[in-house]
């Protein structure tokens, strides 16, 4: 039997998991660590964390699956993305990371947008300038670093840096090199243009791979510590939306996922490159050699819900605990008790401004409709409903572009709950189904590592293989739910552009 082993490193922690090929679990190991916020809007972690968790999660994956490390013949790795890695010529971490979620580069995108001009960047790069991208935080430390910048000879993404330490090389993939803003995304390479007009020099880049490429092989250090071996290659894996895309199986067209976690994404897999000129909607390279994905991202969608809870449905938690079970069994039976619609409330999910569809870090969440006979079955029931419509948001704007879905995926949070994925199924249009995997990321460049190895013969007839849909949770659309919950969807988008200036005004006070 070959094997294959998946590293998912995320925000909070690293999750290695070693599989068969046949996609079943043999063992799994994680380890966390902290996100830094040395000021307001900042955020960074340490790399050699992460190298720490990768080395001790895999050492502890081949300890306990006594698998022969002849065996295990690939390992894929998927990132955290737009992350910044500064090494210097000894290949030792200059600064920590600047992380995907800080802020503090707001003047930097104003500067790449002048440098490169606004219509031009989203030509190439396929998105507008914005902070999260690694484009900004570069020139960043270059205009208040400079010290930092001058040591630096080698720029990675958080999952590269890993790949360095495993392997020696200096390597990325399509995917995740999307996110940085230095990639032509159409041509799926990096753009010259750019980093000529950015001043940014070339030889700083790591190689560009497709994912599924070997990008080398295990360093015999690295094999003496983890227990692989050094003919264990290691491709380019994938960003970490990239890889949930290849772990639930949406590696062709016609097939999307949807997940809810703190923000939403819908996420689409196209042959053809789509690209939005508004800059609503991400389009990357995906996992799949020649093909894209475009996404749609919420800020606060599962994060709505977290909200409610923490500040207006406290009593669900007591209930929850007296009774001992789920604070979710409760808000789905006060859910399903009322009307779509919730009795005429309407809730505005902007918490924290929003990405998908209006770009604007000004909005913010709205009740609307709000009477004296409401409840709190109906405030919680709006709630869900406008997680709900801003997926719906993402999903239309992908139609407008020409990329249709009639396959989709749950996964995330939001897809163990069965009221909110029939809500998503009615107000979508289209059927929505889970897979009986639950490892998403590390399966998804797990099998990658297979391509690579050369157990399998593509992405697509690896998929076939190893995801499987889980026929018990399957939701359909029900057309007339859908015509009752369009009727408040189309109130949903006009509430925003009536509120759009006074969210300005309210910013400025």
């Amino acid at each position: 039997m070959n094997y294959l082993i998946g590293i998912d490193l995320g925000t909070s922690s690293t999750k290695t998991v070693l599989f068969d090929e046949d996609g079943n679990v043999i063992a799994s190991a994680g380890k966390d660590y902290p996100l830094y916020t040395p000021n307001n809007g900042w955020a960074e972690q340490k790399p050699e964390d992460w190298r720490n968790a990768a080395l001790e999660t895999i050492a502890k994956v081949v300890k306990e699956s006594g698998v022969s490390a002849d065996d295990i013949k690939g390992l894929g790795i998927s990132g955290q993305m737009h992350g910044l890695v500064m090494l210097d010529e000894n290949g030792d971490v200059i600064r920590p990371s600047i992380i995907w979620c800080d802020q503090r580069t707001e003047k930097e995108c104003e500067e790449i947008t002048e440098k490169v001009g606004a219509e031009r960047l989203i030509e190439i790069t396929a998105n507008p300038a914005l902070t999260g991208f690694t484009a900004s935080k570069i020139l960043w430390v270059r205009n208040n670093e400079p010290e930092n910048y001058a040591k630096c000879k080698h720029i990675l993404l958080p999952k590269d840096y890993v790949r360095y330490i495993l392997t020696g090389e200096f390597a990325t993939e399509v995917s995740d090199a999307s996110g940085m803003q230095l990639l032509d995304v159409p041509k799926r390479q990096w753009s010259d243009e750019v980093l000529e007009k950015l001043d940014i020099d070339k030889n700083l880049l790591a190689k560009v791979y497709e994912s599924p490429e070997v990008t080398g092989t295990i360093l015999p250090e690295i094999a003496e510590k983890t227990g692989l071996s050094t003919s264990t290659v290691v491709v380019g894996g994938a960003g970490d939306n990239a890889a949930a895309a290849v772990g639930t199986g949406v590696v062709e067209d016609g097939k999307a996922f949807t997940t809810i976690g703190t923000s939403g994404v819908v996420f689409a897999h196209s042959s053809k490159i789509s690209i939005d000129p508004k800059g609503r909607v991400h389009t990357f390279c995906c996992a799949v050699p020649g093909a894209w994905h475009v996404m749609g991202v919420t800020q606060a969608a599962g994060y709505s819900l977290a909200w409610y809870l923490d500040n207006m449905g406290v009593g669900y938690k007591d209930e929850a605990k007296e009774k001992g079970c789920s604070v979710y069994d409760l808000i789905n039976a006060d859910i399903e008790k009322t009307p779509i619609g919730a009795n005429r409330l309407i809730y505005l999910p902007y918490l924290n401004g929003e990405r998908t569809p209006h770009l604007d870090p000004d909005c913010r969440g709205v009740l609307f409709g709000l009477s004296s006979m409401h409840t709190k079955a109906d405030i919680v029931r709006a709630v869900m409903e406008g997680i709900s419509y801003s997926l719906t948001d993402c999903k239309d704007i992908l139609s407008e572009m020409g990329v249709e879905v009639n396959d989709m995926m749950a996964c995330g949070g939001g897809a163990k709950n069965g009221v909110q994925r029939q809500m998503m199924a009615d107000m979508f249009g289209c059927d929505v189904n889970t897979v009986t995997a639950t490892e998403g990321p590390a399966l998804g460049v797990a099998i990658l590592a297979g391509v690579g190895a050369g157990i399998y013969d593509s992405v697509e007839s690896a998929c076939r293989k190893m995801i499987h849909k889980d026929p018990s949770k399957e939701c359909k659309t029900n057309l007339e739910n859908k015509a009752k919950y369009d009727k408040f969807h189309e109130i949903y988008k006009n509430l925003y552009g009536c509120l759009k200036e006074q969210y300005k005004e309210i910013a400025k006070l």
